[in-house]
């Protein structure tokens, strides 16, 4: 008699949970709808500013990118998500300075910490928030960031002008005066701590 009485209370349990789950149901069954019509709401739709979608390179007004590939973005990406190709290139003045040649970033594998953008020192990099970067394939998330072509014309640093030879002399007249000053009150005090003595 009692696996009678204690199979009927938990059926009546098991409705009592089923009538109660039902009208969380019900109730949502009239509730106002918030679904976005995605991607038939593309011009209307709010993305919010902070998201992090996709790292990219800030270009200027005449398409020039600030980033001097010093690496160090490389260097702080926790997953090796960034790498940075750069080359040597020729002076007017004759000496070399390294450029970025290829800036390769793997959406794939970026955790989106964005150490890359708060440690760059020329603030050349931050976070877009396109986020429609639906691929078929993974090699469609290396991504190459300084896609534009060079700008024709890029100034280049103008070489220094050569110091005349008389200046010169006037100046290293100087510092050696600077240096026999400098001798002189060094050996006065220790002829003085010398005499206290």
């Amino acid at each position: 008699m009692a696996n009678i009485a204690e199979y009927f209370k938990s059926v009546g349990s098991g409705i009592k949970s089923l009538v109660s789950g039902m009208g969380v149901t019900g109730k949502e069954f009239f509730t106002p709808k918030i679904t976005e019509q995605y991607p038939e709401n593309r011009g209307t739709l709010k993305i919010a500013d902070r998201f992090r979608a996709e790292l990219t390179l800030i270009y200027d007004e005449q398409g020039r990118h600030k980033c001097i590939g010093c690496g160090i973005c490389q260097m702080n990406c926790p997953n090796g998500t960034i790498k940075l190709e750069t080359k040597m290139v020729d002076l007017p003045d004759g000496k070399k300075k390294r450029k970025l040649d290829k800036y390769l970033y793997d959406l794939g594998s970026c955790t989106f910490c964005m150490l890359c953008v708060t440690t760059c020192p020329q603030h050349a990099l931050e976070f877009s928030n396109d986020f429609e970067q639906a691929v078929f394939t993974r090699d469609k998330l290396v991504k190459q960031l300084n896609y534009r072509p060079e700008p024709e014309g890029e100034p280049l640093p103008a070489p220094k002008p050569a110091i005349a030879p008389e200046e010169l002399a006037r100046i290293k007249a100087e510092a050696l005066k600077k240096a026999e000053a400098i001798k002189a009150a060094k050996a006065a005090e220790a002829a003085k701590a010398a005499g206290a003595d």
